[in-house]
């Protein structure tokens, strides 16, 4: 028998299980698990997310050929189940991870090192079966090899010069020219699954607000929107707009600091110096409105702690007043200064044939083509029936990735003046309810770097008895390793930071 086409005519059979909103969720055999991974394989859709628990692995996917996006679960019963990552290069990090802290193996993977355990637990596989093991060297990693006349090696990290995060980049050089970058991350693992198995509601909604805190508005919003839709709650409208307010703040502060770090690596600092400023505006403002930086632990399940109060509107707008005119001469000076133009220009390319297989969101998928922004094609109140501007770019080089966040700061500024000039009145909050039996969510929100994926299972008593996030990182990182082959070493830093990829947020 011919295996089917499309994912849809797979599940067409399938009854999904009770419980799981707003997507359906399929228990699957292993054959029709690996059909699926073949389909996503073969550019039949896109994957969103892999992950186990004590007794399963699950991977979230969309398809054109489906109505909405769906979760698709594969029971473990034998401490293996047949490798995605064989088919679909995206899973490999994602079945590593779950190797490392479920202990299931994938058969036929195509990569069997470990990720995120790097020997320095004392136990293997603690969310599995534990078992206690003596530490072993961190060095101790095999590193892919690479073969050929007159290469050298340069290593990176994981300590680096400026007050980063920890990461290890092995570049394979010829000259100056890279032939190879190998990355190997899990440095900030901080057991977020574990942590999110078995814990109270508020507890679980302080760990994922802090997965990645450059984030923490985006991924509390995607907590906040899969207990809501767990349990059929209804956000005030107030206060659906007042997280819409949130989540573009976080996106033009993060923004203006991504522009001018990459201005200061190609010998820029001006633009460093204003962006800046022009973030240290917004942040301030978001201060002054909700009484932290950040804005962490201000969207909760049910709606919004703190309420916006006319001087507070008012303040904001001024805020954006002051700001807008001043970036667009910053704009202006980007495109009429041709010596930081050779710098982005044609550098760091990625092309549109990898971050579509890769499903790669935000900036990175965008400057190379990928016309995909949750906001509009899984859209999500407050953003349901807005006329969104995307950006789309087509030489995903350093520029584009420039030029989509250039653009998507103008657009958060015009989202913010719409939304600010007519907030609706009402309630901010409602009460969570108790419906005494368990229940399951899902949500993606759009993050600045890209989409954001948060599962979670309810058990009876409204616990958390399950809860997954996945940073919108985990597919732009590997596109890093692509963008700087065939540039120089020098180079690196201005590429790694038109990524800017999160590191906490992709190891856990």
């Amino acid at each position: 028998m011919a295996m089917a086409t499309d994912i849809a005519a797979l599940l067409a059979d399938q009854a999904p299980l009770p419980g799981h909103e707003p997507w359906p969720r399929y228990q699957v055999d292993a054959l029709l698990w690996t059909d699926i991974g073949r389909l996503l394989g073969a550019g039949e859709g896109d994957l969103l997310g892999l992950w186990a628990e004590r007794d399963a692995v699950h991977l979230a996917l969309r398809a054109p050929t489906l109505p909405s996006p769906c979760v698709i679960s594969l029971p473990v019963t034998d401490g293996a189940f047949p490798s995605i990552g064989h088919h679909h290069a995206p899973a490999i990090r994602l079945e590593r991870a779950v190797h490392d802290l479920y202990g299931f193996i994938a058969h036929d993977a195509q990569d069997e090192r470990p990720w995120l355990d790097h020997g320095a637990w004392g136990v293997r596989v603690p969310l599995g079966v534990p078992e206690e093991v003596s530490p072993r060297d961190p060095a101790d990693y095999p590193m892919l090899q690479v073969r050929g006349e007159g290469l050298h090696q340069v290593p990176v990290g994981p300590v680096h010069a400026g007050i980063i995060e920890p990461g290890h980049f092995r570049f394979t050089a010829n000259g100056e020219t890279v032939v190879r970058l190998e990355q190997r991350l899990g440095y900030t693992h901080k057991g977020i699954d574990g942590l999110l198995t078995d814990v109270a509601l508020p507890q679980a909604q302080r760990i994922v607000a802090r997965v990645s805190g450059d984030s923490t508005v985006a991924l509390s919003f995607a907590f906040a929107r899969a207990v809501e839709a767990a349990l059929g709650i209804a956000v005030p409208e107030r206060a659906q707009v007042i997280r819409g307010v949130m989540a573009e703040l976080e996106r033009i502060a993060n923004h203006f600091g991504d522009i001018g770090a990459i201005g200061n690596d190609a010998s820029f600092p001006l633009i460093h110096a204003y962006c800046g400023i022009f973030r240290e505006r917004v942040l301030a403002a978001c201060d002054a409105l909700f009484s932290h930086r950040l804005m962490m632990d201000e969207i909760i399940p049910g709606g919004v702690v703190q309420n916006i109060s006319a001087a507070g509107i008012a303040e904001l707008v001024a805020a954006l007043d002051e700001i807008e005119p001043r970036f667009a001469q910053i704009v202006r000076l980007y495109d009429d200064t041709p010596s930081l133009q050779d710098r982005t220009c044609f550098t760091g390319i990625v092309s549109n044939e990898l971050v579509t297989r890769w499903a790669a969101g935000g900036h990175v998928g965008r400057a190379s083509g990928r016309d995909f922004d949750t906001r509009r094609d899984l859209a999500y109140a407050p953003y349901l029936g807005l006329t969104l501007a995307v950006p789309l770019f087509k030489s995903g080089d350093v520029d584009a990735r420039v030029r989509v966040r250039i653009r998507e700061v103008e657009e958060s500024i015009r989202l913010l003046r719409r939304w600010l000039a007519a907030l609706p009145d009402g309630e901010v909050i409602v009460n969570i309810p108790r419906i005494g039996e368990a229940r399951e969510g899902i949500a993606m929100v759009e993050a600045f770097r890209g989409d954001v994926l948060v599962w979670l299972r309810l058990d009876a008593d409204g616990r958390v008895a399950r809860c997954h996030v996945r940073d919108a990182s985990w597919f732009q990182w590997p596109l890093l390793e692509a963008a700087i082959e065939n540039n120089i070493v020098a180079d690196f830093p201005l590429c790694n930071k038109s990524f800017n990829c999160s590191y906490a947020g992709h190891d856990l």
